[in-house]
C-alpha cells in the first residue's frame, strides 16, 4: 500500500485536480488503493491567517471570504456532473458559515489565539479534501473522505503540536482496518488534542501527515506530489543551473530541507525513517519524471556533495567574555535559557579557546534572546565577565550537504575558494563531526551569488559562468562579441565555460542583462533600449548586480576606466584589458592594481597590452614563476614601424612606405603617432615592469628616427612635405644598411636594468632579420635560453588578434 500527498498546487486549479484524478487512475491499475492526503488549495493557507488578521483588527473580510468560496465553488461546477454538485455544495457551504462565524467572534472580541487560529485554517484542507474526494468518486467509487483530526492525536502546543505516537497509530490502524477496502482522502496538516481541539502540525504539516499514516500502516512507499521534479541541487529560483537529483539518503534529505529545501519538511521523514519506508518527490505537472527517491539503501553517488540549501534570513548573535573560559556548564545554561522561551537555535559555532559563543536564530526572535541573555547573565555582565550580546542581521545561511563529503578530502577548501574568489565574506561556520554538512553564515546580499558560485565550483558536469561586463564596442569589442558567439558551443564542451555577456557599454549608450544579452543582436539592443552611458553608473550597476565569477573587460583606448581599476579589484571582479594606458602610467598605479588584484583574490589579465594575441606576457610570467632569470629582452613591438621597415628596401622612398601604411590602415591619422616610439614605449615599459624593474616611462630611452623638422610640421600634410624633403637621410640609412648585408629595424631592449629603443642594423644572424610584413617578435635570452634566445613571432595589431587575446584572458580568469 502507498501514501500520496498532493500538495497546496496539485489541488489549486481545475486543471491541477484532473491531472490528479489520472495519477490515481495509474496508481490503482493494479487493484491496490492508495492512501490520498491532501493540502488546502494553494494560496488558501495565506489567505485564511490574513482574514484572521483582518478580523483582529477589526477590519473587513467578505471580499477574502468570498474569493475562498468561489475558488471551491469553481471547481465543483467544472468538475462535478450536475446531478452530484448540490451535496458538495451544501458541505462546503457549512464549512463556510462556520468559518464566517468564527471570524465574526473574533473580529468582537479583537482577539485572535493560537487555539482560535489552528481551527480557521483546517478550514483550508477540509474544503479541499471535501472537494477533491467528491470529485475522485464520480472515478472511484470507494472514495471516502477522512477528517484526520479524528486519528491524530497531539499534545496542546496550538500551531506546532507534537504527535502522541502511540495513541495516533492505534487509531489510524484500526480506521483502516475497518475501510482497507476504501480509497481514503485524508485532511493534511490538521489534528486534535485529548480534548477534541483542532490543532495543527506546523510548516508543512501535510507532509508530516502522508509520513505518520505512511509509519503506522508500515506502507511500502510515500509519494510526495508537487510542482518540482524533485528535490534540486539548489534553490531553482536563484540558481538556474540546479537539477534534480535521482535519490538521496534520509541524512541527506533532512539535511537539506532543515536548511530551507522547502520541497518536504524535515520531521516529515523521522516516522519513515524509523521504519525504512522510502520516499518519493514526484512533480504533479509533470508526472511522468521520475523524481527524487529518499530511502535507507542509497547506490554509491561520485559526486562530492549532493545539493546546496539555504535560509534565506537569518540573525546571529555574539556572546564572548573572559567569563565563560572553562566554565562547566555555561553552554548549557544558555541553551537551556533559550529553549525555554521557544527560541529555536538553527546554528551553533564556539571558538576552540571557549571564549565566544556564536548562533544564529529567527529575526523574528532576535530581540527577545537579546532580552532574556542579558537578564540570564545580569551579574556576568556587571562584572565586566561578559560582553554585552551583539546582534546582527540581514545574514542567510548556505549549507552544502551530501554524505561522500566525509571520504572526500579538500571539500572545506573548494568551498571557501569559491565563496573567497567572489568576495563573499563568511560571517561564521559549523561542520558536525558526521561530516554531513558544512554551514557558513554570509551576508544576506551575497546569498544569490554564493549559490551560484558553490554551485559552479562542486558540480562539474555543469559549465561553470562567467559573467561578464564589457567597455568598449569599437571593432575590438564587435570583434570579441562575434568570437564569443562563434566559439559559444567549443567552450561549452572543451573547456566547460560559459560566457554570459551580462553588460555593455560605448560612451553613448549602456545596456545590463544578468540573463545574458543576445550577441546575435547586441549593437540593435543597445542602440533601441540602452540607457544614456555613465561609466561611473555602469561600474556601479555591475557591483551591485553582485553576479558570481564577474568579469570587466576595457576593450577601450580610454584613461577614464582606469580610475575604476582599483575599485572594481576591492569588489572582488575580475579585469582584462587591451588598454595599456593603466599598466604604462606610474609604476605606483600598476603596483597598486597588481596588489589589489592579488589581494582580493581576482585576476588581473593584460596580454594584449603588448603584442595584442601574442603570448608575450604569459610567456615572461611563466619564465619568472619557474626561477629562470631574464637576460635580455630584444623587441620589436610596433605592427606600423615593423611593417614601414620590412617594405623600406630596393626604390621606394621612406615617405611612399609610410604612405602606403597609412593607406592600409596601418598608422594612426596622423602618422607621427607611431612614428614617435611612445606607444611601443609603453609595451616596453610593461614589460620591464612584469621583468621586476621598478620602471617610469622617463627610464625608457627613445632614440627618435624622425628629423626634428618632421617631427615639428603643423600638419599632417606638411609632415609628409617634410618627409620629402628628408628624403636624403633616410636613403642614406638605407644604404648603408644595404651595403654592410643588414637592414634596419626599430628594436626595444631591455638588458642591464636599462631599457631602450633605438634604430638598428642588423644582420642575417639576428633572430630580427627574416622579419616580415606587420609581423612583431620578442626574443627572451634567459638563463635557460642563453645559447638560442626564446622567440615569439606574428601578428601584433589587428581587431581579429587583439579580440582574440582579450578571449584568452578570458578564458583564463575561466580556468582559476
Amino acid at each position: 500500500m502507498k501514501v500520496l500527498k498532493f500538495g497546496g498546487t496539485s489541488v489549486g486549479s481545475v486543471k491541477s485536480i484532473q491531472t490528479l484524478i489520472s495519477i490515481l487512475q495509474k496508481e490503482t491499475a493494479n487493484g491496490e488503493n492508495p492512501i490520498v492526503v491532501l493540502s488546502a488549495m494553494s494560496g488558501v493557507t495565506n489567505l485564511l491567517t490574513s482574514m484572521a488578521e483582518q478580523a483582529a483588527l477589526g477590519n473587513t473580510f467578505n471580499i477574502q471570504l468570498e474569493e475562498l468560496q468561489t475558488r471551491h465553488f469553481d471547481a465543483v461546477k467544472a468538475l462535478l456532473d450536475v446531478q452530484n454538485q448540490n451535496p458538495v455544495f451544501t458541505k462546503l457551504k457549512i464549512f463556510f458559515n462556520e468559518l464566517d462565524d468564527l471570524l465574526i467572534g473574533i473580529s468582537s472580541l479583537k482577539d485572535l489565539t493560537p487555539k482560535t487560529l489552528d481551527l480557521i485554517l483546517s478550514y483550508g484542507e477540509r474544503c479541499s479534501t471535501v472537494l477533491v474526494s467528491k470529485i475522485a468518486e464520480q472515478h472511484f467509487p470507494e472514495s471516502v473522505f477522512v477528517d484526520a483530526s479524528l486519528l491524530i492525536k497531539t499534545d496542546n502546543n496550538f500551531g506546532q503540536a507534537r504527535v502522541l505516537t502511540e495513541v495516533t497509530d492505534i487509531l489510524i490502524r484500526e480506521f483502516y482496518k475497518e475501510n482497507s477496502d476504501k480509497m481514503l482522502f485524508v485532511t493534511g496538516f490538521i489534528a486534535s488534542n485529548n480534548d477534541g481541539r483542532i490543532t495543527t502540525l506546523g510548516r508543512g504539516g501535510s507532509d508530516y501527515t502522508a509520513s505518520i499514516f505512511g509509519a503506522a500502516l508500515n506502507a511500502s512507499e510515500i509519494q510526495i506530489w508537487t510542482d518540482v521534479n524533485g528535490m534540486m541541487t539548489a534553490d531553482p529560483r536563484m540558481v538556474k543551473k540546479a537539477f534534480p537529483l535521482g535519490e538521496l539518503t534520509y541524512t541527506e534529505a533532512m539535511e537539506l530541507s532543515y536548511f530551507g529545501a522547502k520541497v518536504i519538511y524535515p520531521p516529515t521523514m523521522i516516522p519513515v525513517f524509523l521504519k525504512k519506508i522510502p520516499i518519493v518527490i514526484k512533480n504533479t505537472f509533470q508526472p511522468e519524471f521520475i523524481g527524487t527517491f529518499i530511502r535507507h539503501d542509497c547506490k554509491e553517488s561520485k559526486l562530492p556533495i549532493k545539493g546546496i540549501s539555504s535560509i534565506n534570513d537569518v540573525s546571529i548573535i555574539n556572546v564572548e567574555g573572559s567569563g565563560m573560559v572553562g566554565k562547566a556548564g555555561f553552554s548549557g545554561r544558555l541553551f537551556s535559557l533559550l529553549a525555554r522561551e521557544n527560541i529555536n537555535v538553527i546554528l551553533i559555532t564556539q571558538s576552540s579557546s571557549e571564549h565566544n559563543i556564536t548562533f544564529a536564530i529567527h529575526p523574528a526572535d532576535a530581540v527577545k534572546a537579546q532580552q532574556v541573555i542579558s537578564q540570564e547573565f545580569e551579574l556576568e555582565l556587571e562584572a565586566k565577565k561578559l560582553e554585552a550580546p551583539v546582534f546582527e542581521k540581514q545574514l542567510s545561511i548556505l549549507a552544502i550537504v551530501g554524505e561522500n563529503m566525509k571520504q572526500t578530502p579538500g571539500i572545506a577548501g573548494k568551498l571557501f575558494h569559491a565563496l573567497g574568489r567572489n568576495g563573499v565574506n563568511v560571517r561564521a561556520i559549523a561542520q558536525g563531526s558526521s561530516e554531513h554538512n558544512i554551514s557558513v553564515v554570509i551576508s544576506q546580499p551575497d546569498l544569490a551569488k554564493a549559490l551560484n558560485a558553490v554551485h559552479d565550483e562542486f558540480f562539474e558536469n555543469l559549465n561553470k559562468t562567467l559573467n561578464v561586463f564589457c567597455l568598449g564596442t569599437g571593432s575590438i569589442g564587435a570583434t570579441l562579441f562575434r568570437q564569443l558567439k562563434e566559439h559559444k558551443q567549443f567552450l561549452q564542451e572543451h573547456n566547460g565555460i560559459q560566457v554570459r555577456v551580462a553588460g555593455i557599454s560605448n560612451s553613448r549608450k549602456m545596456i545590463f542583462n544578468a540573463e545574458g544579452i543576445d550577441l546575435d543582436n547586441w549593437k540593435e539592443t543597445l542602440e533601441e533600449s540602452g540607457e544614456q552611458a555613465d561609466l561611473g553608473q555602469f561600474v556601479a550597476k555591475m557591483k551591485l548586480m553582485n553576479l558570481p565569477n564577474c568579469v570587466f573587460a576595457d576593450n577601450t583606448a580610454s584613461a577614464a576606466p582606469i580610475e575604476y581599476y582599483d575599485e572594481i579589484f576591492r569588489s572582488t571582479i575580475s579585469v582584462i584589458t587591451c588598454n595599456k594606458i593603466g599598466n604604462s602610467g606610474s609604476y605606483q598605479q600598476y603596483k597598486t592594481f597588481k596588489d589589489s588584484a592579488r589581494l582580493h583574490g581576482v585576476d588581473f589579465f593584460y596580454e594584449t597590452n603588448v603584442g595584442a594575441g601574442l603570448p608575450i606576457v604569459r610567456t615572461l610570467k611563466d619564465l619568472m614563476m619557474s626561477g629562470d632569470r631574464v637576460i635580455t629582452i630584444e623587441a620589436i613591438l610596433s605592427g606600423t614601424i615593423s611593417f614601414i621597415f620590412n617594405h623600406f628596401k630596393g626604390d621606394i622612398s621612406f615617405h611612399d612606405v609610410v604612405k602606403m601604411a597609412q593607406e592600409k590602415g596601418y598608422t594612426e591619422p596622423d602618422p607621427r603617432d607611431d612614428l614617435s616610439g611612445t606607444d611601443f614605449m609603453r609595451k616596453i615599459l610593461i614589460l620591464a615592469r612584469d621583468a621586476g624593474y621598478e620602471f617610469e616611462a622617463s627610464d625608457v630611452e627613445i632614440q627618435k628616427m624622425l628629423p626634428q623638422s618632421c617631427q615639428d610640421a603643423t600638419s599632417v600634410e606638411d609632415f609628409y612635405s617634410e618627409l620629402k624633403k628628408s628624403e636624403a637621410y633616410f636613403a642614406n640609412m638605407k644604404k648603408q644598411a644595404e651595403d654592410a648585408g643588414k637592414v634596419l629595424r626599430y628594436i626595444g631592449k631591455l638588458e642591464n636594468g636599462k631599457a631602450s629603443i633605438t634604430l638598428q642594423m642588423v644582420d642575417g644572424n639576428h633572430p630580427f632579420y627574416t622579419l616580415s610584413g606587420s609581423d612583431n617578435i620578442i626574443s627572451f635570452t634567459t638563463e635557460r635560453y642563453k645559447e638560442r634566445p626564446l622567440v615569439v613571432k606574428g601578428p601584433g595589431a589587428g581587431a581579429e588578434v587583439t579580440a582574440a587575446g582579450v578571449f584568452a584572458d578570458l578564458i583564463n580568469v575561466g580556468a582559476h
